[in-house]
């Protein structure tokens, strides 16, 4: 229910508990045990927010959030008119659907999502494969040579082959980048064999995702709710966490700056939210703290769902305004602890003693605290939870089928493109290097980190580089197939140039990450 401008969340002893739109991009948690209601509070939340004319992203984590798409049903639920009714809710309640979009990284339960290795940038890569200093390194200089000679790196193969090549070219390069051994090279390509194992080819190419489709309305105005598949993609937490925060940090990189709105762009749910804290280094904690505090201006909203408010680290803590814990449990001095700690984090009410509270609220009971006027926050209240209005059973297989069969996004996303990039041409140079051999056995000696003499004479004269142009002489050349692998590279990278210096921009802006 949206009235005046508030979410509908519940209703207690302390009235009926609203959330205010314009207050919504201040971010928010959802906290609590297992089994306490946490999925079912960010169902009823993803609903509203689509009623209200907001996109919103949330990843399903166990497949129970996919029936938002259909209407609900008392058939055998008695106990969600009960609740409607006890909260003073029965006369506006009833089932409906909303609009959802379908996505997996895999490409088998929704809609592939993919970006390129590029897009990914090279901490984010690292992290993801797990990487030491020494090996980050080695990545850092991949990255930096691409970038130099215009090679996209669209996908796995890319990266291989530009990490072969630095490793062919270690010697040229140690005076401009230090010292580039055989072995933490071999030891990235190892750890990119494991997470091609683990199906993360599927997400690294193109097209690569275009940000304006997670941020759609439907024909009634309401925000479509973009569901990932996410229960076999939690067999790998670290691309999980990886991709979604890649994606906050592409939000924050393309959306102009809107301030305070009456309402959010879009809302982000990150569920199961400790993944993306667990052993992460330093610089990756500041990055994500500060594309937090920052994406809001944005207009986008970012709710960590997670068990234990302490799974946040304090710095991200700190900014979430709007807060729903539902119960936790106390079996040990060091759960005390934190369940003190979470009670500090409201603001007190005098009718209850919050941390009491917090260990004795039921499944479907929240103490929830939102953003008031000037964004003060709410007195603590014990609320009862509103019952969702959607399906709660997931889709079956022949549901998902027939709702990805007439999504607007049928088709657009569901053919991969292998196009010309980093792979193809240093391919091509490969094996144009091994034709000049000279037969006698001889090799031209390198003089420079692209090659032989032939490349550097034509660097020298400001003619040819190693994509493929031919070099400067009396006549013009012939148009060759390297002419052409050389032009189609260029177009794409031209039409990527506003894009990547934004990118190179605002990594500026959120601190150095390099260790």
């Amino acid at each position: 229910m949206i009235q005046d401008g508030k979410i509908f969340l519940g209703a207690g002893a302390g009235g009926p508990q609203w959330l205010e739109l314009r207050y919504a991009n201040r971010h928010g948690l959802v906290a609590g045990a297992t089994g306490t209601g946490k999925t079912i509070t960010l169902r009823i939340m993803a609903e509203s927010f689509s009623a209200a004319g907001v996109p919103v992203f949330a990843a399903d984590i166990k497949g129970d959030l996919s029936g938002l798409g259909l209407a609900g049903s008392a058939a055998g639920k008695a106990f969600l008119a009960r609740r409607a009714e006890e909260i003073g809710f029965a006369q506006e309640y009833r089932f409906e659907g909303f609009p959802v979009a379908y996505w997996d990284l895999f490409g088998r339960q929704g809609h592939p999502v993919r970006t390129t290795i590029s897009e990914m940038g090279p901490l984010l890569l690292a992290r993801l494969l797990e990487l030491n200093d020494t090996q980050e390194g080695v990545i850092n200089v991949a990255f930096n040579l691409a970038d130099e000679r215009k090679l996209l790196l669209l996908d796995l193969k890319d990266l291989r082959a530009m990490l072969t090549f630095i490793a062919e070219q270690a010697e040229a390069l140690r005076t401009t980048y230090g010292n580039i051994s055989a072995a933490s090279v071999g030891a990235i390509q190892r750890r990119l064999l494991t997470l091609e194992n683990q199906g993360a080819a599927h997400f690294f190419g193109e097209p690569a995702l275009e940000l304006s489709d997670f941020m759609r309305v439907d024909s009634a105005g309401r925000g479509v709710i973009n569901l990932l598949a996410a229960d076999q993609l939690m067999a790998s937490p670290r691309l999980y966490a990886t991709f979604l925060l890649w994606l906050l940090s592409e939000l924050f990189e393309a959306l102009p700056e809107v301030g305070d709105p009456d309402k959010p762009k879009l809302v982000f749910f990150f569920d199961e939210a400790h993944l993306l804290f667990d052993d992460a280094p330093k610089a990756l904690l500041e990055k994500v703290t500060q594309v937090v505090r920052l994406v809001r201006s944005k207009g986008v909203g970012v709710y960590f769902v997670t068990q234990n408010p302490a799974d946040i680290p304090e710095p991200v803590l700190a900014q979430l305004g709007n807060r729903i814990q539902h119960a936790l449990r106390a079996y040990t001095p060091a759960e005390r602890r934190a369940i003190r700690a979470a009670a500090e984090s409201f603001r007190p009410n005098p009718a209850f003693k919050t941390e009491t509270a917090i260990t004795e609220l039921a499944v479907g009971e929240a103490l929830v605290s939102t953003l008031q006027d000037k964004g003060v926050p709410g007195i603590v209240e014990r609320t009862l939870i509103r019952p969702p209005s959607s399906r709660l059973e997931p889709l079956s297989a022949a549901e998902r089928a027939a709702a990805l069969a007439g999504s607007a996004m049928a088709g657009k996303y569901d053919r991969s493109i292998d196009r010309q990039s980093a792979y193809e041409l240093l391919q091509a140079r490969a094996e144009s290097g091994a034709a000049a051999t000279p037969s006698h056995g001889g090799s031209v000696p390198p003089s420079g980190p692209w090659g032989g003499r032939k490349d550097a004479e034509e660097k020298r004269r400001g003619g040819a580089s190693a994509s493929g142009a031919a070099p400067k002489s009396g006549r013009a050349p012939a148009r060759s197939r390297s002419d052409s692998m050389v032009e189609a590279t260029m177009k794409s990278v031209l039409r990527a140039a506003g894009r990547e210096i934004t990118r190179s921009l605002v990594r500026g802006l959120l601190g150095s990450l390099k260790r």
